[in-house]
């Protein structure tokens, strides 16, 4: 692989910004370059230096004007779920029942799965999203097609088959124990190989008996490494339903807490409607409360509490969650964020966001060593953003002057048009 240096506006985040002048938090260079090497990244910083010390023979790709930063993440996301995108529903248990389980079904078919693994792929390098956290079915095949595609692309990427053992259509449940036993095997085969990430994946309270939420906390002890993923609090109804399943709970995360699930490794989808004991409890034991901004508007789910989540010191991420969520783009997320902070009567920097989408979510995936900055060492998924790629951004551009403007304009008015190049592993794709 002929070694790479990649020249343009090099942003990269050091640690979460305090405030919207909290310079120590990020690298900028205005005229900076990244060399990628045998899918890694060498070196980066100011475009002299690097070039400098860079082996003879380095492809030298001019991206300027553009920003170069590391590739979004999304630790949310449904994989069986494009064609539930846009269904109309009054909410979401609606929403589930209505579309969601429906269409979930058709995955116990191996050519459905493999079809909708290659588009699925396609629409996250499109928006710049170079590792996600994905449910996929209750189907082991779904799991099997999803890993196949990450790994013939090279991506880095975290899924888990869905463990659902009731209150959901036949066709789409499984047991406790049969759970137990897909996981088992979807990591033998898939965690570690290539660049992929088993998550246990309990799809939530109200469709895991107790026994199978046991099941997934077996799994955790047995393999403390992974991640496990599950949904939280995301609506009044769900959370009056869940207590009504689990009565001897203290309350919604106290079910998860029960069974030996709320660790540092948990991703909570959603986490909205949570008590100060709530907070505390995730607080303490580290879990990351994972704001899906566009899901809970288009759902009418409520405003996830930044502020208050930060007072606590909850951890957190943000996702689109495909297919509650109105689109793939984590900076149309970042946008959706913003205005939910901004009813909440708090402001949240475009710094911030960006620190969130990369960094952020790299920390809360545990693979910061990884992915989501442009330190040395770390794979080369590498994006390259315009934010004059529409008619409407450039005119806006004439009159930027700072780097937190130009965030803002992307954040606020790009998409995918905005994303001119995706780099994974150090190839361009």
């Amino acid at each position: 692989m002929t070694p790479k240096l990649l020249r343009g506006r090099v942003l990269s985040f050091k640690s979460r910004p305090q405030a919207r002048d909290d310079h120590a938090s990020y690298v900028y260079e205005e005229d900076g370059a990244v060399l990628v090497e045998n899918g890694r990244i060498s070196a980066a910083g100011r475009y002299a230096e690097v070039r400098l010390n860079s082996p003879i023979g380095v492809e030298l790709i001019d991206h300027r004007p553009l920003l170069l930063m590391a590739g979004f993440i999304d630790p949310h996301i449904h994989f069986p779920q494009m064609q539930v995108t846009a269904s109309y529903a009054a909410n979401l248990l609606e929403w589930l029942n209505t579309y969601t389980f429906v269409e979930e079904q058709r995955f116990a078919d191996a050519a459905h799965s493999a079809r909708f693994a290659k588009l699925f792929f396609d629409e996250l390098l499109r928006q710049g999203t170079t590792t996600a956290a994905a449910y996929c079915s209750v189907h082991k095949g779904s799991a099997d097609a999803f890993f196949a595609e990450a790994t013939r692309r090279n991506l880095l990427m975290v899924g888990g088959k869905v463990m659902m053992d009731r209150n959901a259509p036949l066709a789409l449940t499984d047991t406790a124990q049969s759970s137990y036993d897909d996981t088992k095997s979807v990591i033998a085969d898939w965690h570690g190989k290539g660049r992929n990430h088993v998550a246990i994946t309990p799809r939530f309270a109200i469709t895991s008996s107790p026994a199978q939420l046991e099941a997934a906390g077996t799994l955790a002890r047995e393999h403390p490494d992974l991640l496990i993923q599950t949904h939280l609090s995301e609506n009044n109804a769900e959370i009056a339903y869940t207590m009504e399943l689990y009565p001897e709970a203290r309350d919604y995360t106290d079910v998860y807490a029960r069974h030996g699930l709320l660790t540092r490794k948990m991703l909570l989808g959603h986490a909205i409607h949570l008590s100060d004991r709530e907070m505390d409890a995730i607080a303490e034991a580290g879990s990351v409360a994972v704001h899906c901004p566009t899901s809970n508007l288009f759902l009418g789910s409520g405003l996830f509490d930044l502020k208050r989540l930060k007072e606590h010191g909850v951890r957190t991420a943000i996702a689109t969650d495909i297919g509650g969520g109105s689109s793939y783009s984590l900076l149309r997320t970042l946008d959706e964020a913003y205005k939910i902070q901004q009813l909440r009567g708090h402001r949240l920097p475009p710094i911030e966001n960006f620190w969130q989408a990369t960094r952020g979510n790299a920390e809360a995936l545990g693979l910061v060593d990884r992915i989501g900055t442009l330190d040395p060492g770390t794979d080369a998924d590498i994006i390259a953003l315009d934010a004059s790629a529409t008619p409407a951004m450039a005119i806006r551009m004439e009159t930027v002057e700072t780097l937190e403007e130009e965030l803002f304009v992307l954040q606020t008015l790009g998409d995918d048009r905005s994303v001119r190049q995706v780099y994974v592993a150090g190839e361009a794709v």
